[in-house]
């Protein structure tokens, strides 16, 4: 591809051809995808956007891979919805919700997935895997049983019930490990080298994690060309909060939208917060933890880009904050019940820590403000049971004004 010139790694600058290859050979650090933004900016435009497809693919000259139908289930381009109800009960005049709870398989994993499926295809692999905390495994199998492809899905075996169905119904090969996610991703580490499979998030990592870009060019899109003033996403590993800023700063870099001034805020649960404590702390060092969060799609204890997560942080001036666990189900309710949108934890953390940044007044009334809502809630569904508390009445209008009336 033309845009696509190498991978190099994060730390020491070392280039490597396009392959399979995520970690430098020399330093051991990051690979990431390097293009020519000359070539890009020469072809990209906002008419050429908008011609696309409605779907991630029309930010094909940004990606790291080509479209192709064989494996593509319409990831992306998801509803950014100006809030009302939440909006007020906040006290906020401009507050956007990106919605990527409808994606194809419910979760922001299409994105990541259908560009590493994509890249799979042309390195000549035949079988996808993943190491994952539930959504990636759906979205993997849903790309695999699409293409014809094997899957081979690795999942903490504590996992909801919800994500296990949501993977199990494409009929992948399912592991469960009786451990931690970063047991799983160990393990998945270990037999990236020992198989020749396409692991999305190990040895095609780079390219995998593109994909996340994709929400900051649809958002700045569907804002009308422009980048809000504030954007609050959860975070597991980091990755896809650094993408969405990365994602502003390329539209930006080739002329597709203005000068970028938006405060990048990351949002964890108290029970496995280790880049908010390093940011709460002043630190660049990550110190992993023992995941123990009712968010367990979050629950990620050695983040892998925690420290460039930070960086962009620090790039942007923004924030990290951290929720409590009592919070995460009254952020899923809050936006169940403000605006219809029925959200998985990771999107409870994320609406409780908005909260909590309007409250500390980070985020001020009149500034633009776009919350991530990265999966649905219909995967956990344990969370707030609580809820489900029928009115039991018999078949009568009497038992009806008797029992219920005086909520009509």
């Amino acid at each position: 591809m033309v845009n696509v010139a190498a991978l190099r790694c994060k730390e020491c600058s070392r280039e490597y051809p396009v392959s399979a290859f995520n970690v430098c050979d020399f330093c051991f650090g990051p690979l990431e995808v390097v293009y020519d933004f000359e070539a890009i900016a020469d072809i990209a435009s906002r008419e050429r956007i908008q011609a696309g497809p409605p779907s991630l693919w029309r930010y094909q000259d940004f990606l790291p891979a080509e479209h192709n139908p064989a494996v593509d289930i319409n990831a992306g381009f998801t509803p950014l919805i100006r809030s009302r109800g939440l909006a007020e009960r906040l006290g906020l005049d401009e507050l956007w919700i990106k919605n990527d709870s409808v994606n194809p398989s419910y979760s922001f994993k299409d994105r990541v997935v259908a560009v590493a499926a994509a890249k799979a295809i042309e390195l000549g692999f035949d079988t996808l895997a993943c190491a994952s905390t539930g959504n990636l495994a759906c979205s993997v199998a849903a790309h695999a049983a699409r293409a014809g492809m094997t899957a081979y899905v690795f999942i903490p075996s504590d996992l909801e019930h919800g994500k296990v169905l949501g993977a199990a119904i494409y009929n992948p090969t399912m592991i469960a490990v009786d451990g931690s996610y970063d047991d799983v991703n160990r393990l998945c580490s270990e037999l990236a080298d020992q198989y020749a499979w396409a692991f999305v998030n190990i040895n095609v990592r780079p390219f995998y994690a593109e994909g996340s870009k994709t929400l900051g060019y649809e958002a700045a899109e569907q804002l009308g060309w422009r980048a809000p003033k504030h954007a609050v996403a959860p975070s597991a590993s980091g990755a896809m909060f650094t993408k969405i800023y990365q994602g502003f700063k390329e539209f930006e870099q080739t002329g597709i939208i203005g000068p970028v001034e938006t405060r990048m805020h990351c949002a964890q649960a108290r029970g496995c917060s280790p880049i908010a404590t390093a940011y709460e702390e002043e630190r660049f060092v990550i110190r992993p933890v023992k995941p123990a969060t009712i968010a367990k799609s979050l629950g990620i204890g050695n983040p892998a880009d925690g420290y460039y997560a930070l960086k962009t942080i620090e790039a942007s001036e923004g924030s990290a904050v951290i929720a409590e666990e009592h919070e995460v189900a009254e952020g899923i309710k809050l936006l169940a019940q403000t605006e219809g949108i029925f959200t998985e934890s990771a999107g409870g953390v994320a609406v409780a820590g908005l909260r909590r940044l309007v409250e500390r007044g980070v985020i001020r009334r009149d500034e633009s403000t776009v919350v991530y809502i990265t999966g649905n809630g219909l995967k956990t569904t344990e969370i707030v049971s609580d809820v489900a508390r029928p009115i039991l009445i018999e078949g009568t209008v009497a038992a009806f004004e008797e029992r219920a009336a005086v909520r009509a």
